[in-house]
């Protein structure tokens, strides 16, 4: 229906943008990897979408990019993955760093991501193995550092959530102490004392 929204940054939350365009707010429904990239309410950015039509309404879909928006058209057209699903992949994994999770056979990854079980992460390995590639040695490089941030972002993410910390709060104080190396762990005391 229509490709892209260019707009100012009303509300954003987990889960959730609200992008005001000549008066109108659109509630778009975007990964936490896109969240944690937004800038300041506000400020105008252009998001990548996807119309929806379902019995009970429609829903938009927002994107920081096309490889994100391309990677979610793919795992859509899996048997058993909903937009909702895709969006859930999207936030535990970059797509980069879920194409090499893809072509290693790494179902394991994909299946620690929240709400995704063995089944689905198999049978998204195996419907999509022959639709991802990664054309050079830094890509893999930049991708396998991709899995370790996301598993160790996401997991610190997690616990802090699970502390009382509001989702956006935790992304970006746990994004601020990430560095290469750490583990949830780490994340998790630099964040609690960057919060004190």
């Amino acid at each position: 229906m229509f490709s892209y929204i260019i707009g100012t940054i009303e509300y954003k939350g987990d889960n959730l943008l609200i992008l005001d365009n000549n008066n109108i707010g659109y509630e778009i429904t975007i990964s936490n990897n896109t969240l944690m990239s937004l800038p300041n309410l506000g400020e105008s950015i252009k998001i990548h979408t996807y119309v929806h039509f379902k019995e009970d309404g429609v829903s938009i879909y927002g994107f920081e990019n096309l490889d994100e928006k391309e990677m979610f058209l793919k795992l859509i057209n899996i048997s058993g993955v909903g937009p909702k699903a895709a969006i859930g992949i999207l936030s535990g994994l970059t797509p980069s760093a879920l194409s090499i999770a893809i072509m290693k056979q790494d179902d394991k990854s994909i299946a620690s991501i929240k709400g995704i079980g063995k089944k689905t992460a198999e049978r998204i390995v195996l419907e999509l193995k022959d639709k991802v590639n990664i054309t050079s040695e830094i890509a893999n490089v930049q991708i396998e550092k991709d899995i370790e941030y996301s598993n160790a972002l996401n997991e610190a993410i997690d616990v802090l959530v699970s502390l009382g910390i509001n989702k956006l709060e935790a992304s970006k104080v746990a994004k601020a102490h990430y560095s290469e190396n750490a583990t949830a762990e780490d994340i998790v005391a630099k964040s609690l004392r960057g919060l004190n």
